[in-house]
Parts: C-alpha cells; sequence; structure tokens
C-alpha cells in the first residue's frame, strides 16, 4: 500500500482534479502536523486502493492552500468532501470512525451515476476586466 493511490494535489491542480473530474472526488484536507490526519490516511489510503476505479482520492494541505478550503467553508483538518460534477455534495469534518468514511464513499460509489448525470457541470470564464 502506497499514497500513490491518494495523490497530493495542489492549487493549480484542484480545477481539472476535483472540479472538472468526470468521476466523483473524495477530498482530504489535511494539515501536516494534524495528529487525526496522521492517524486516518491509511484508512484513506485502503479506500483509495479499494474504490480507486469508481472514485479519484486526492489530498490538500490546508496550511500551503487555505483559500480553497475557505472556498468550500473548511475551518478544520481533516476535513472530507465528497465532489460530484465539480459540486460539494458530503462533509465530513474532524477525527471520525473509518467505518464512516467508508460508509461515505460506498454511498457514492453507488449514487454516483447519478448523482453525477443530475450534476451541472461548472463552466466559468472570469471575464469583464479590462
Amino acid at each position: 500500500m502506497t499514497e500513490e493511490n491518494v495523490q497530493e494535489i495542489n492549487d493549480i491542480e484542484w480545477e481539472k482534479l476535483v472540479e472538472r473530474n468526470e468521476k466523483p472526488v473524495f477530498v482530504m484536507f489535511y494539515s501536516p502536523s494534524c495528529t487525526h490526519c496522521i492517524r486516518i490516511m491509511p484508512s484513506v489510503e485502503d479506500l483509495a486502493k479499494d474504490f480507486g476505479t469508481e472514485v479519484s482520492f486526492v489530498k490538500l494541505n490546508l496550511l500551503r492552500f487555505d483559500y480553497i478550503g475557505e472556498r468550500y467553508g473548511v475551518m478544520a483538518t481533516p476535513t472530507f468532501i465528497f465532489f460530484c460534477g465539480g459540486k460539494p455534495v458530503q462533509t465530513r469534518v474532524g477525527a471520525i470512525f473509518p467505518v464512516m468514511l467508508k460508509k461515505m464513499v460506498e454511498e457514492m460509489v453507488t449514487q454516483g451515476e447519478a448523482c453525477r448525470l443530475s450534476s451541472t457541470e461548472w463552466k466559468y470564464e472570469i471575464t469583464g476586466y479590462g
């Protein structure tokens, strides 16, 4: 088991890998010194290994990219947000049991296609500056 199953992303990759991803996306917002984050990471890696063909698993360092967290109301680590069609659809915060995360992922896998089909993709361009 390696962390390759859970891809570390940055602000430049966020839009492509989370907001425009065709698959559901499980995002873990973490901070390197967060003991709960360190403790839960092996369980997240196991989920990514088991469900990685149906769900993309990524993690984002909230200390480095706090403005992305602010955009989604992330105020603590770890925070887990499930995205579907680029929109946040489920959130769990704090030191939660791994079985709760597994249930969250299983629900999205079984309902993920319906979620994707009912979600409108976010397409936006910032204009009017100039």
